[in-house]
């Protein structure tokens, strides 16, 4: 508001010393003689346009400065008052979003590249994670926070997505538990309600993706290190309360350096890439893998609540068919962020 008073000043607004305006000494003459008459009592020649001519411009003067006061203000309290939802919103490293209430909580994560797969000389190592290889991705992109919940596929059903599917819990509750007994066909499904809804490109992540976000960084066997710890993860002996038992609710093990939980154990995640036996000609930006593999097997990862700590490594990988639909099998998203 300051700057606008100095604004006003600047113009006259605020002035009472407004200058008048010019005129000729004959016509000046004039004025001063028909104001001495209407003073005295004696009737006026008529009104004289140039003796009008100052209060005209006075006015005319007021109602100009008047009108950019008004303007300048109404401008000034749109820019104050403008909501959030107006202004462009540029997406960070590691910041976390909603696109809608019961959408998933997304993460971004940054651009880099990694070490893909594992060496000859890792423990548990096999021959469908090599040859290691590197990936770069160029830009962020968001991932699901977390394994898409119950809450979520519930949200997605009652709104009229996901084929009406319901899939069983197995009895150890919905809500914030991972979404299960669902296959690659019924997450494709979820995706693209999610997207149609949020006008936003969710889809699956690609093979390499996943294991870029869960690695965080690290290029040790486990996202945490070399060994698998203690309670980490849920698995079968991963020293957590859900051990080969059932799922746990998301969000019950540390979030790893990128900020995303549950990457490891849980629930096995479904993938784009479809399946190939090696990694011979992979993609190397990140991409989904899908020319020249079953496409009727598509890649799974990150190890379940029911497999040994050595299908839990950073780089291990395994297929199912995309109509399965198992208790270990989940899913999570990932959304395309805009350039």
């Amino acid at each position: 508001m300051s700057s606008l008073l100095e604004l006003s000043k600047r113009i006259g607004f605020f002035s009472c010393s407004h200058e008048p305006a010019p005129f000729e000494p004959e016509q000046r003459k004039k004025c001063l003689e028909d104001e001495t008459r209407r003073q005295s009592g004696t009737p006026a020649r008529g009104v004289d346009r140039w003796c009008a001519l100052p209060a005209l411009t006075s006015l005319l003067k007021f109602c100009v400065l008047g009108a950019a006061f008004i303007v300048a203000v109404t401008g000034a309290s749109a820019q104050e008052v403008a909501p959030p939802s107006m202004q462009q919103q540029v997406l960070k490293t590691k910041e976390m979003f909603k696109d809608c209430a019961n959408c998933p909580e997304m993460v971004v994560v940054p651009a880099g590249s990694f070490k893909m797969g594992s060496l000859k000389s890792e423990p548990g190592h096999s021959p469908e994670e090599g040859p290691q290889h590197r990936v770069t991705i160029a830009r962020p992109f968001a991932v699901g926070r977390f394994e898409v919940t119950f809450d979520e596929w519930d949200a997605c059903v009652a709104e009229g997505g996901c084929n009406g599917y319901k899939p069983s819990d197995e009895g150890w509750g919905r809500g914030r538990r991972p979404v299960i007994n669902v296959s690659w066909d019924d997450a494709q499904a979820y995706v693209a309600w999610l997207s149609k809804k949020t006008g936003k490109s969710y889809r699956l992540l690609s093979g390499s993706e996943y294991e870029y976000a869960m690695r965080a960084g690290t290029q040790t066997v486990y996202p945490w290190g070399d060994a698998v710890g203690t309670n980490h993860a849920n698995c079968h002996s991963c020293g957590s309360q859900w051990d080969a038992k059932q799922t746990a609710p998301v969000g019950s093990f540390a979030a790893n350096r990128f900020g995303l939980n549950d990457l490891v154990g849980n629930v096995r995640e479904w993938t784009e890439d479809c399946y190939h036996d090696t990694y011979n000609g992979a993609p190397t930006d990140g991409s989904a893998w899908i020319e020249g593999g079953n496409c009727y097997h598509r890649v799974v990862r990150g190890g379940s609540f029911l497999l040994a700590p050595a299908f839990l490594r950073s780089a291990s990988r395994y297929w199912f068919a995309s109509d399965y639909r198992l208790r270990y099998l989940g899913f999570r998203v990932a959304r395309t962020l805009p350039s």
